[in-house]
């Protein structure tokens, strides 16, 4: 039950990271992310400081697959993010973040050797279904009048990161202490970022970050998606797998209408509140029709 629980934090936890990541798009979307990065390393900075520097061997020995976990689910994902919705509108992310669970699913299938049942395959399908059916509010044949652009495309690059990072945490992350790594992935990409960074303030100026405007919002992505939400996802994955894990995120859009609601003050119409309760069937499904079976190689 505890995994499924942090699955719906992470979600809530994301689907702010949507919303306050579109509040945030007059700043530049490399500076959104290293902000991020700084708020949460200072977080973990007390917490696993002397534990990550006993275990520097430990790290510096292990050196690829903690590059890829950095790069792939706290470097680029959610700066991809934050670059298409310089772009692109919150609707048009929440429809390709979709893709996730399913390209989790092949790839789980193609590197663990995880196998899911037809019908999980179906709840995975009717999951989509009911994501994209709140997001275009019953309207799916919208999907074809959408404007697509160059903010979609940077999407599909924070796509197929989570999807290859999800796989990682499989594979590698027992490899580390939980928190320790933590503080080195997001120190680590903190440095990756800072010259992308300077870069980014050389070509468009240095931005300027109100504290009154700006702070709060740096901070809630510091803390709960870029900290809580990495730690509740990496124990979830390593309880439920990628594919099981993965599905939940067809909620983000029931959870960024939910908060649209609750803060912008925006209409529930019956056709989200179906399309919601499509999303939860579909999730039951998935999860709960057994447990795959498992031949990974290389995996304990």
């Amino acid at each position: 039950m505890l995994p499924y629980l942090l699955m719906v934090m992470v979600v809530i936890f994301y689907s702010g990271n949507i919303l306050v990541g579109e509040a945030l798009n007059d700043l530049p979307p490399l500076t959104i992310a290293f902000s991020r990065l700084a708020v949460a390393f200072l977080c973990l900075l007390p917490l696993a400081g002397r534990a990550a520097w006993r275990s520097r061997g430990l790290f510096l020995h292990e050196w690829k697959p903690l590059l890829l976990l950095t790069l792939t689910g706290v470097a680029f994902f959610n700066t991809f993010i934050y670059a298409a919705l310089q772009f692109t509108s919150s609707t048009n992310v929440s429809v390709l973040e979709t893709l996730i669970p399913a390209l989790t699913l092949t790839l789980s299938a193609l590197v663990l050797r995880e196998r899911l049942r037809l019908i999980q395959w179906s709840g995975l399908t009717l999951s989509i279904l009911g994501a994209l059916w709140v997001i275009t509010d019953g309207q799916v044949l919208a999907l074809a009048q959408l404007q697509w652009n160059l903010g979609d495309g940077i999407m599909l690059g924070a796509v197929a990161s989570w999807a290859v990072y999800s796989i990682a945490v499989t594979r590698y992350l027992s490899l580390f202490p939980t928190f320790s790594v933590l503080l080195v992935m997001t120190g680590l990409a903190a440095v990756i970022l800072a010259p992308l960074v300077i870069l980014e303030w050389a070509v468009l100026g240095v931005p300027t970050v109100s504290a009154r405007e700006h702070l709060p919002g740096l901070i809630y992505l510091g803390v709960f998606p870029g900290l809580l939400a990495l730690l509740f996802y990496n124990r979830a994955v390593q309880q439920l797998g990628p594919a099981r894990a993965s599905i939940f995120l067809n909620f983000l859009p029931v959870a960024t209408m939910a908060g649209a609601v609750l803060w912008l003050d925006a209409q529930v119409t019956l056709p989200k509140i179906t399309g919601a309760l499509v999303v939860v069937l579909g999730v039951i499904i998935t999860t709960r029709t057994g447990r795959s079976r498992l031949t990974r190689r290389g995996v304990v």
